[in-house]
């Protein structure tokens, strides 16, 4: 594969993933018709992309309106975003599961030691009710790892997941209460625990279910009502096959394959070295057969660490650069 192989991806180490993603730019320019018209039409040339800030990234909007895809294939999964009738969804063609599942667990264990280890509770409501969600996808492949009997789906069964996690927190056994936000908040106003065993994380939205809360305010909630230090989360979307993750506070550390660039809000092709805010640019190497450079529609914050925030979403995510080819 061109020196862009998923060994040596998810073998890297942080300061590694310039010459990788250099390596894989290239790739993807030669085989992926789109990303080279893209890079044509903005009179970029291949061999002046010698650092991450010249590699050009592909608006997020591509995944409404073309099959992205880096070679000719067909997929053995297809993930499609959650939205409306009135809505056109971005689809994610993925030539491998395999790739995806090594992605997922690779980056869960980096941060969290072995899905072994916990009985894993999905509370994922909306996901369970549409078809092709990479979510459910990476949550289920996690039940199954983990190997525990009392790991599963929960639909709005609030007061069946109650006794689960009652029990566990009994016999003190490690687990992970992943969920989407609005799921989590509709399970808290029911039901107050004191979960000490157990990591609590939201996936983000509300998916029109609920009214809007800030971060701050969900996680406050979740605190109070389940009784956790912390509320961790996971940062991932359709058009990524890898995620960020969040001990608390909202602030997200990337795998060393993934890394957060930001851009000006009003230049999309100005990205900044030194700036704190701006417009979420992300590598992810996983994209393999993809596009490994998105150009995302939410709003950041970025540190020193490279760890990062997100702020919001740009009012209008019509983003400049998508008019040169989107039709």
């Amino acid at each position: 594969m061109n020196g862009v192989s998923p060994e040596r991806i998810f073998t890297l180490q942080g300061p590694d993933i310039e010459p990788a993603a250099l390596d894989l730019f290239r790739y993807q320019y030669r085989h992926n018709a789109l990303y080279q018209a893209y890079t044509d039409a903005l009179h970029i040339r291949p061999e002046t992309v010698n650092g991450l800030t010249d590699i050009p990234f592909l608006p997020i909007q591509f995944f409404k309106t073309h099959a992205v895809t880096t070679g000719s294939f067909e997929p053995e999964l297809i993930f499609e975003s959650s939205g409306t009738t009135q809505t056109v969804n971005s689809r994610h063609l993925v030539k491998e599961a395999a790739l995806y599942e090594r992605s997922f667990i690779t980056a869960f264990e980096r941060f969290y030691g072995p899905v072994s280890d916990y009985v894993v509770v999905g509370l994922l409501p909306s996901y369970l009710e549409r078809q092709h969600s990479s979510l459910v996808v990476m949550v289920q492949e996690m039940i199954r790892r983990s190997g525990h009997a009392g790991s599963g789906f929960y639909l709005y069964e609030h007061e069946k997941l109650y006794a689960q996690l009652q029990e566990m927190e009994a016999r003190g056994q490690k687990a992970l209460l992943i969920g989407v936000t609005f799921g989590l908040l509709d399970f808290a106003e029911k039901y107050s625990l004191s979960l000490k065993h157990t990591i609590v994380m939201e996936t983000g939205g509300m998916k029109g279910r609920r009214e809007e809360w800030t971060r701050s305010q969900v996680h406050a909630f979740l605190q109070e009502r389940l009784g956790v230090a912390a509320v961790h989360a996971e940062y991932g979307m359709t058009e990524l096959l890898s995620q960020a993750y969040s001990y608390g506070e909202g602030i997200f550390n990337t795998p060393p394959w993934m890394k957060v660039l930001l851009r000006d809000e009003n230049d999309p092709f100005q990205l900044f070295t030194g700036k704190s805010s701006g417009v979420i640019n992300v590598i992810d190497l996983a994209n393999v057969y993809s596009c490994a450079f998105i150009a995302t529609e939410d709003i950041g914050r970025l540190h020193a660490d490279g760890s990062f925030e997100v702020l919001g979403r740009l009012d209008n995510s019509a983003l400049r650069g998508c008019s040169l080819m989107v039709s």
